[in-house]
């Protein structure tokens, strides 16, 4: 198995709880199965997987990729067994000459899947502006961030969002920002101003407290709850509405399709997106989404958060939806 690291600089600095990143750092995999050669890709995210030492550690331990996969050997490291994973199911399906996604399950040809914008904290004017600019090009929904100002601020932000655009599907992400009180308030105005989706409004570990909020005008998405307490705790305690599947965190493709799987079996919906991935696992988090038949919106519009890449991209972004690759495996060879 070869490893190779690579370093992608963000197109501008992303701040987030555990610092500010300015570029994406991580490792392409490539084994051969069976004579026919596959790539995988980690990029590992400190809060939501494991640190880049550890990752590379990890991979470095691994001599036959499969048997590692069988042997359950990555269970404290999801981007290394994401990397091993793909590159595994990247040669399956090119052995199999089809597209990844239908090796993951799709039943026919899938062209494109819907894809959301994402917009980040700003003012009320600022908020507005982008999710104007993101309904110009055609995005079908947009995802504000929220929870780094007063609830009433963020209203204000999502007020102005409406005035401006009353029709286009929005989602507020609080990335579990807000304790309860805070939360069930928040379900009220939102929910008064169209908002479709509410993600993951309180910490991880409240899985009852998110099942409270449901039922009001506003569907409850678990993202980080979901990697704290995975799908089938998550379902049993009624947590939510929609499953938030990030492919790198979970550990695989393979790994989130089972999720997915078992969300829509429930009733539940479920949103695919990346870690801000490079093109290898950004294309697979593509294949995943078209592997989901009926799948919302989904986190895939990431690759123009970095200024370079580890190859062309193979699932480019247009008028709302990410064209989903075609040829056999997952992209064309690097």
């Amino acid at each position: 198995m070869d490893i190779q690291p690579f370093s992608l600089p963000l197109s501008s600095p992303l701040s987030t709880a555990d610092g500010t990143i300015e570029s994406r750092r991580g490792f392409l995999v490539r084994t051969e199965i069976d004579g026919v050669a596959g790539v995988g890709e980690a990029a590992p995210l400190p809060g939501w997987t494991e640190s880049y030492d550890a990752c590379q550690a990890a991979l470095c331990g691994v001599e036959k990729p499969k048997q590692a996969l069988e042997d359950n050997v990555f269970d404290d490291t999801p981007a290394a067994r994401h990397a091993v994973s793909l590159a595994v199911a990247d040669a399956a399906a090119r052995r199999a000459g089809v597209p990844l996604y239908r090796r993951l399950g799709a039943g026919e040809r899938v062209e494109s899947v819907p894809v959301n914008a994402t917009v980040g904290d700003g003012s009320p004017s600022a908020t507005a502006e982008a999710v104007a600019d993101a309904a110009a090009a055609g995005f079908p929904a947009a995802k504000v961030k929220v929870g780094n100002r007063s609830l009433d601020a963020d209203i204000e932000r999502i007020e102005a969002v409406r005035q401006r655009y009353p029709d286009i599907e929005l989602r507020v992400d609080a990335n579990g920002a807000w304790e309860f009180e805070t939360a069930r308030e928040a379900v009220e105005s939102l929910s008064a101003l169209g908002v479709a989706v509410l993600e993951q409004p309180l910490p991880a570990e409240a899985l009852d407290n998110h099942r409270r909020l449901r039922g009001h005008g506003i569907d409850i998405a678990l993202d980080e709850g979901l990697l704290r307490h995975g799908v089938d705790a998550a379902i049993a305690a009624e947590a939510a509405d929609c499953l938030v599947c990030k492919p790198m965190a979970l550990g695989g493709v393979d790994i989130a399709r089972s999720a997915a799987e078992r969300a829509r079996a429930d009733g539940w919906d479920v949103i695919v997106t990346t870690t801000i991935d490079g093109v290898v696992a950004r294309a697979a988090a593509v294949h995943l989404a078209a592997s989901v038949p009926d799948v919302r919106p989904c986190g895939l519009a990431t690759g123009g958060r970095l200024a370079s890449d580890v190859g062309p991209d193979a699932a480019p972004v247009s008028d709302g939806t990410a064209a989903v690759p075609q040829g056999k495996g997952n992209i064309p060879p690097l």
